[in-house]
């Protein structure tokens, strides 16, 4: 049973940094991608960032890319969510997700808070 375990997350001033990290536990296939999306209240759930594990290939929402870098640890099986510059419209829940077609896992979410 692949289960995700969040860290990481909390309430920052606009400007400042955080990192989430996401470890599965459990997984079953190489051939995999991790990532996370957030949803902030009133609204609907959206793609933040993604990586393949297997080369390190990412993709990012638009209104995060050059301030968020994703990052893996494939030793470790742990994907990280580095965050600069962060704004208030960053704030939301982030849920971690863990997809091995057909199948994606999601973390429990961890809230994000950006205000001054």
């Amino acid at each position: 049973q692949v289960q995700l375990v969040e860290s990481g997350g909390g309430l920052v001033q606009p400007g400042e940094s955080l990192r989430l990290s996401c470890a599965v536990f459990g997984f079953t296939s190489s051939r995999h991608t991790m990532g996370w999306y957030r949803q902030a209240p009133g609204k609907e759930r959206e793609l933040v960032a993604g990586i393949i594990m297997a080369d390190g290939r990412t993709d990012y929402a638009d209104s995060v890319k050059g301030r968020f870098t994703i990052s893996r640890d494939n030793a470790k099986h742990t994907a990280y969510l580095q965050m600069n510059s962060l704004k208030p419209e960053d704030t939301g829940v982030y849920y971690c997700y863990y997809q091995a077609a057909p199948r994606k896992y999601w973390g429990q979410g961890t809230q994000v808070t950006v205000s001054s």
